[in-house]
């Protein structure tokens, strides 16, 4: 729900405004089920408090989890699990628009204890961003991934997608610092690093959830 900008982005705080175009259904059921809680709030008193999660990251993260929804994005929807599968078998990682997107990427340890303040000492009707602060471009993401998985293949640069405008984008953890205590500890490389060895360690249960959906990836080409 950030402003969408591929200049220098600002860190996005939970009063920004909030645009009514967007370019996905998922982003679009996010702020619905915002609209939803925010009704129950107001007429029924549900004490609800809103997290908006940035880009969760980290081991058990299987690719291909669950049923197939009609194109490889069931395979390859996350970018982090898709990049070191990728590496660890030396392939090249594909950078739309030369990966110069950007986003805040938040390991899923931190995220749980971010849940947790929020139930905690959160206040109703109120929204909290779950963020590191931080802004990663993709490029620095897949380069990152490539040391840490000792991969020799260099990336693939690729133009811009026709429909895609999602830019540059972190979030202001000023709100979730100074009301919920909340902050998040664990590096960029640190996650990564624990994600890739979770990774190593499960590659034949990734394999297998990757396999139950090569019959229909295959009928598509």
């Amino acid at each position: 729900m950030a402003e969408k900008t591929f200049e220098d982005a600002v860190a996005t705080a939970e009063d920004a405004p909030v645009s009514m175009f967007h370019d996905s259904p998922y982003s679009i059921s996010k702020l619905i089920g915002e609209f939803y809680g925010n009704y129950y709030f107001m007429r029924h008193g549900l004490p609800f408090v809103k997290a908006r999660f940035q880009n969760v990251y980290g081991p058990r993260e299987i690719l291909g989890a669950g049923r197939w929804r009609g194109t490889a994005h069931t395979v390859w929807r996350n970018v982090t699990p898709t990049f070191v599968w990728k590496a660890l078998h030396h392939e090249a990682l594909p950078l739309d628009n030369g990966g110069n997107a950007s986003r805040d990427f938040i390991f899923v340890e931190d995220m749980a204890r971010g849940l947790m303040r929020c139930a905690q000492a959160g206040k109703a009707g109120e929204v909290y961003n779950l963020a590191s602060g931080a802004e990663t471009t993709i490029r620095d993401l897949a380069e990152l991934i490539n040391e840490l998985t000792g991969n020799p293949t260099p990336v693939d640069l690729r133009p811009a997608r026709d429909w895609d405008r999602s830019g540059k984008r972190f979030g202001s953890t000023e709100k979730s610092k100074r009301e919920l205590g909340f902050e998040a500890s664990v590096s960029i490389r640190e996650g990564l690093a624990r994600t890739v060895t979770w990774t190593r360690e499960n590659t034949d249960l990734i394999r297998r959830s990757i396999g139950q959906h090569d019959f229909f990836m295959k009928r598509l080409g």
